[in-house]
């Protein structure tokens, strides 16, 4: 039995850990063209190419966050907001089954491998929709990106300029050692006065419930750790 643990866990540091970041020529490409003027603007904020990453999302805002942690701070501090082109039909609210025109919401997390420079959508990321409080509530569906071209079904689409950016930086933040990005997707910044606004939603439950480890980060200026018990998210 131990030696089946070690194994499994070994397989898990391994998809974190070790694998490369997958690249293609268009990668490659949009690297090249990107480093300069992203070291520059880097710098100018005291950031540096390969500083970890973090990214919020809020659909009712049509706005993506990108948030870097410099040097020697446990903090993490905004370095630019993106404009959001689209994000499926169906307006707020998590997904719940293949096909249904909905944007998961909710705390994700970006390893090397989920990382796709070979998209039909220009470059993208993929979320890891399902994760495990979305299968305890038998919620379906696949491939739901943060990618480009500024259209979508479902996923987080962006311009292809901002997603080139959006790339590289989580790119050269997984060949830095860092583990995976997280990504935590909301229906909108969820202060307790928006909050108010949506009391009468079928989902109002479940954004006090996001709004837990939306406040943990407006606190700390981290994200949190988070993990399912009882169908809930857990924020430590």
């Amino acid at each position: 039995m131990k030696t089946k643990i070690l194994f499994f866990s070994c397989l898990i540091f391994y998809s974190f850990c070790y694998c490369q970041v997958p690249s293609s020529e268009r990668s490659e490409a949009v690297l090249q063209k990107q480093r300069k003027s992203l070291e520059k603007t880097l710098k100018e904020k005291g950031f540096a190419l390969g500083d970890p990453i973090f990214i919020r999302i809020f659909k009712a805002e049509k706005e993506l966050e990108v948030w870097m942690q410099k040097k020697g701070s446990v903090k993490y501090t905004h370095y630019k907001t993106y404009p959001i082109c689209t994000y499926g039909s169906k307006g707020l609210g998590p997904k719940l089954k293949e096909g249904d025109n909905m944007a998961p919401e909710g705390f994700y997390y970006v390893p090397k491998s989920k990382m796709n420079p070979n998209s039909s959508y220009h470059l993208a990321f993929n979320l890891g929709y399902p994760n495990k409080y979305d299968e305890a509530h038998h919620r379906t569906g696949s491939a739901l990106m943060v990618h480009g071209n500024c259209v979508s079904i479902g996923c987080y689409a962006m311009t292809d300029a901002g997603i080139e950016e959006i790339y590289t930086l989580a790119q050269k933040s997984l060949e830095n050692n860092q583990k995976y990005f997280k990504v935590h997707c909301f229906p909108f910044r969820i202060t307790d006065k928006n909050l108010s606004e949506h009391k009468d939603s079928k989902w109002v439950g479940f954004w006090q419930n996001l709004q837990e480890g939306y406040k943990y980060f407006e606190k700390n200026g981290r994200p949190p750790e988070v993990s399912v018990k009882d169908k809930k998210y857990v924020f430590e």
